[in-house]
């Protein structure tokens, strides 16, 4: 299957548009794993385990592994999903952007090394640093669009008088997405539920792709406001949480209040759609 048929069977499977992140901080960690690093293919895949069922795709952030020397448990752990949940898609979020041949290295790693069935992309340096990703037949990329960050404003909101109509640059990188750069239907954005208003713009201008919406949960993001602007029953949204599922419980019991935090929110996203 293609990623996004993926997404649309897990949808549907699972009733579900809540993505996991797997950002293991150690410090974090319960009981005696807290601290250990060594622990975080673990840790990812107790948390993996209970909750397959109940999203629409997993989310593995590559610095969380990459900072403590954990590129080869998140390896493990990418080869636990495939083959312990192989309908759930796993969304690597490397927010790489690079040009030529070593694009064409950061898309090996992705979807070869690693194994996703789909990337996160910086699209700031235009379709050559996309295009080596689109080789990949069947594999998604979801590109930077309106983030949730408070500094996304100094670049994402500004007008581009050189192209006709001077939209918001963030309205560009949609129209691209939509049009143009989605030569296979491969593409998808990320925006950010902290601005549903936003949300709602791109879902304008990009009606079919879907959307990566990270920002629900610890970071504030209003999950009702997140779905009624993004959700359209043609086009998956695919919102994030991250360390309100991760981290519900500091006790033994993680595993099981991460599964419990992660209904509380699924249900709540798809009550949402009304």
């Amino acid at each position: 299957m293609t990623f996004i048929e993926m997404l649309q069977g897990a949808q549907g499977r699972n009733g579900s548009m809540l993505c996991v992140g797997l950002d293991p901080e150690p410090t974090r960690f319960p009981g005696a794993m807290k601290g250990d690093a060594s622990k975080i293919f673990d840790f990812c895949a107790r948390i993996a385990d209970a909750t397959a069922d109940l999203i629409i795709a997993f989310k593995p952030q590559i610095a969380y592994f990459a900072a403590h020397r954990a590129e080869a448990q998140l390896e493990k752990l990418m080869a636990h999903l495939r083959s312990a949940h192989p309908q759930v898609p796993v969304i690597l979020d490397a927010k790489r952007g690079d040009i030529g041949s070593t694009a064409e290295q950061y898309a090996r790693e992705a979807f070869e090394r690693y194994g996703a069935d789909a990337v996160t992309l910086s699209p700031f340096m235009g379709f050559d640093s996309v295009q080596p990703y689109l080789k990949y037949e069947g594999k998604g990329a979801f590109l930077l669009c309106r983030t949730s960050n408070p500094g996304g404003d100094d670049l994402q909101n500004q007008r581009l008088a050189s192209v006709p109509g001077e939209p918001l640059l963030y309205e560009h990188v949609a129209s691209l997405a939509q049009g143009p750069w989605n030569l296979n239907g491969q593409l998808g954005l990320v925006v950010g539920a902290t601005y549903p208003a936003e949300i709602e713009r791109v879902r304008q201008i990009a009606p079919t792709v879907p959307l990566l919406i990270p920002g629900v949960g610890a970071q504030g993001g209003d999950a009702v406001a997140t779905v009624k602007a993004g959700w359209r029953a043609n086009a998956p949204i695919v919102v994030n949480s991250s360390r309100a599922v991760l981290y519900a419980s500091s006790g033994d019991d993680f595993a099981e209040a991460a599964r419990r935090e992660a209904i509380r929110t699924r249900d709540l996203l798809q009550a949402a759609r009304g």
